[in-house]
C-alpha cells in the first residue's frame, strides 16, 4: 500500500462508525466512508459541515459553523480547490498525492517534452501535477462543471500560461478520434468511474469498458511510453485486475507494471484504504 504524505493542508484526524473526520486547510468536515466499519472516538463537534446519507440515495451536507463557498489547500507547490459537493465529494482526492509526486518525478527526469493524456480528468489535480512538471497536458472529461473546476485549479497553481487542452468529451469517443489523427502521447493518465455517462449520454460501465479502453489507448501510445497509471475506486475491481489489464495490453513493451492499494495515515495511527492503481513505467 502506498499512503500518502507531506500533505500538510490535509489530515485524518479520527475514524469511527463509518465516518471520518477530517481537515482540509483550517475547516473540518465529517463525511461518511464505508471502509469504517469500526467504533472509535471522534469528536464531531469540532466539524465546520457534516455529511448526511440520505435513505432514498444521495444525501446533503449540514453546515454547522461558518464555512466558505470554497477554499484553497496547498500540495507543496500545487493549489487546488475545496468545495462541497452533492455526493460527498470535495473536489480533492488526497491519496492521489503519490501518483502526483510519480508523475512528476517521472516527468521531470525525462530527456524529452513529454506530453500526457488525462481521461476521466475530473477536477485535474493529476493535470495540474503533469503541467508543473513541464509537460504538455490534454484534459478530458464529459462534465463542463469539472473542466471549469480543472481551470480554476490550474490558475490557481499559476499554471494559466503552461501548455494545457480541456476538452468537454466522451473518453472512448475522443480517444478513437486520436487514432484516426495520428496523435500519439508519452503518458496516459485515468480515473475512470463505476458508471458514467459521456457528454452525449453515452454510458460507460468500468467492469465491461474499461479493458477495451486501455486496448484503444495503446494506439496512442508513443513506442516507448513514459508512464500508464489506471486508478479504481470500483470494490469489484482488485489491484491484481487492474495489473492484468497493463499485462495483456503493454506487456511488450520496455518497462515495469506494478500494483497496489491507495490508503491515508490518519492522525491516531490507523489507516483508511482509498482505491487502488496500477501502474506502467519506462
Amino acid at each position: 500500500m502506498l499512503l500518502a504524505k507531506d500533505f500538510d493542508d490535509y489530515e485524518i484526524i479520527s475514524m469511527s462508525g463509518g465516518e471520518k473526520l477530517e481537515r482540509w486547510g483550517k475547516y473540518y468536515l465529517l463525511r461518511p466512508d464505508p471502509e469504517i466499519i469500526w467504533e472509535d472516538t471522534l469528536d464531531k463537534s469540532i466539524a465546520h459541515a457534516h455529511y448526511h446519507r440520505s435513505n432514498k440515495g444521495g444525501g446533503f451536507w449540514e453546515i454547522k459553523k461558518s464555512l466558505p463557498e470554497r477554499w484553497t489547500v496547498n500540495y507543496k507547490n500545487l493549489t487546488f480547490n475545496v468545495k462541497l459537493m452533492g455526493f460527498k465529494h470535495t473536489g480533492v482526492f488526497p491519496e492521489q498525492s503519490v501518483n502526483w509526486d510519480f508523475i512528476i518525478d517521472k516527468i521531470k527526469s525525462s530527456s524529452k517534452k513529454v506530453k500526457v493524456l488525462n481521461l476521466f480528468a475530473y477536477t485535474g489535480c493529476a493535470s495540474v501535477a503533469a503541467l508543473s512538471a513541464g509537460a504538455e497536458v490534454v484534459h478530458v472529461d464529459s462534465s463542463r462543471g469539472m473542466i471549469e473546476w480543472a481551470k480554476e485549479n490550474v490558475k490557481s497553481s499559476n499554471l494559466e500560461d503552461k501548455p494545457i487542452r480541456f476538452l468537454v468529451d466522451d473518453c472512448v469517443k475522443f480517444v478513437k478520434r486520436e487514432i484516426r489523427r495520428g496523435n500519439k502521447y508519452d503518458a496516459i493518465i485515468m480515473d475512470p468511474p463505476s458508471y458514467g455517462r459521456g457528454a452525449n449520454k453515452e454510458v460507460w460501465d468500468v467492469e465491461k469498458d474499461l479493458f477495451n479502453l486501455v486496448k484503444l489507448c495503446k494506439e496512442i501510445l508513443e513506442d516507448e511510453p513514459l508512464f500508464f497509471i489506471i486508478n479504481s475506486y470500483t470494490a469489484s475491481l482488485s489491484q491484481a485486475v487492474l495489473n492484468n489489464i497493463l499485462k495483456i495490453v503493454l506487456g511488450e513493451k520496455p518497462g515495469n507494471i506494478t500494483s497496489g492499494e491507495l490508503g491515508i495515515k490518519a492522525k491516531n495511527g490507523l489507516i483508511l484504504p482509498c482505491g487502488v492503481y496500477a501502474r506502467y513505467e519506462k
